[in-house]
């Protein structure tokens, strides 16, 4: 702890960042008080910035300024093919690639019953609205790889299998208990090609 209280409460306030150790929250925090004084000003305003404009697109619950979002307003991309993910973080993986051409949903998370992450937790009836006027003809769950991924995949294949629509899992050219965030873009892409089919 230091002296200076503005300090040590800066130092807190980075350390709730996931990923952000103690030593890492003290170097971040020295970091910008080295700096002059609009660099940090700067930061402090695009934290602001983002946490008055950026709201979830009613459609997909994909981040936002605009409501619906640029994606479900492009009238070229494949709205009979929906892909699943997580969170907000997949779908700018999977637009960075810049060769899928289908839709989204968003998640919000996965079903971890250890963390408290129950079915209906998540966006899952929002998805199934999406599915029943009868638009969509395939759905790719694209959850992470690992535990929470699967149960969450297995439990919405489960649901949209009377809709009698095609529904796929990406490839396993990802790693086993690793995130889509983690990915590079070219197992990516060859994973989101390979997928395959699921029969609950």
């Amino acid at each position: 702890m230091y002296s200076v209280n503005s300090v040590n409460r800066l130092i807190g306030e980075f350390n709730k960042l996931p990923g952000i150790g103690e030593k890492t929250a003290q170097r971040l925090s020295f970091f910008i008080l080295k700096q002059p004084k609009e660099i940090a000003l700067r930061l402090a305003e695009s934290i602001k910035e983002v946490k008055e404009k950026v709201r979830y697109c009613s459609i997909c619950a994909n981040f936002t300024e605009e409501d619906p979002c640029r994606i479900c307003q492009d009238k070229r991309r494949d709205r009979a093919t929906l892909c699943v993910v997580e969170g907000p973080e997949d779908v700018s993986l999977l637009e960075r690639m810049g060769k899928f051409k289908g839709v989204y949903h968003v998640l919000g998370g996965a079903i971890s019953p250890l963390k408290g992450v129950r079915p209906e937790d998540i966006n899952i009836k929002s998805l199934l609205k999406r599915i029943e006027p009868g638009e969509i003809r395939e759905v790719i769950l694209a959850t992470d790889p690992n535990v929470e991924g699967e149960t969450t995949a297995i439990y919405v294949s489960k649901l949209l299998f009377p809709f009698k629509i095609k529904i796929t899992r990406l490839a396993y050219g990802l790693p086993a208990g690793g995130d889509l965030e983690f990915a590079d873009e070219v197992t990516l892409w060859e994973s989101l090609q390979g997928r395959r089919e699921v029969h609950p």
